[in-house]
């Protein structure tokens, strides 16, 4: 089974890290799609993003990564992948994650969405805070992957 983990990875951390190898575990495909969105300021680029990305998973061999500025719908459809994968780490991402599963059918009614939770150790890892964190030069070693955490620092 193909499936696709979308998601903006600004930046990538450990907690995505652990959803991406364990994906690539249960599934002979794992598309992961950093979304593109012109409208929000990120710290990476789209491309700066998909970088890291494949540069942390080159030892996951059937693992892909994809930009992509449109609906993931329409590039599951693309693809012909059917399934889409997230990560959960509370009741509040699962209450979010639900809506937007249910959104993601009604606008492509073959797609099912699969929802893992994250690993202990991770569930107050969240981009938004490790960018406030290394704004204000806190430690973010212990949240993202060495390689994300100097090109954090390199930003500030």
């Amino acid at each position: 089974m193909h499936v696709i983990f979308p998601g903006t990875f600004d930046p990538p951390t450990n907690g995505h890290l652990g959803i991406i190898r364990r994906a690539a575990d249960l599934f002979e495909r794992v598309v992961i799609v950093v979304a593109d969105n012109p409208r929000k300021t990120s710290l990476f680029s789209a491309q700066e993003r998909e970088e890291l990305l494949q540069r942390l998973t080159d030892d996951l061999h059937h693992t892909e990564v994809h930009v992509w500025s449109g609906l993931i719908v329409d590039f599951a459809k693309r693809e012909g992948i059917r399934v889409l994968l997230r990560g959960v780490r509370a009741l509040a991402d699962f209450e979010y994650e639900f809506e937007l599963s249910l959104m993601n059918r009604a606008l492509n009614p073959t797609i099912e969405t699969i929802m893992l939770p994250t690993d202990p150790n991770n569930v107050v890892v969240r981009s938004s805070g490790i960018r406030e964190i290394a704004q204000f030069g806190g430690d973010i070693s212990q949240m993202v992957p060495e390689l994300v955490a100097e090109a954090v620092r390199g930003k500030f």
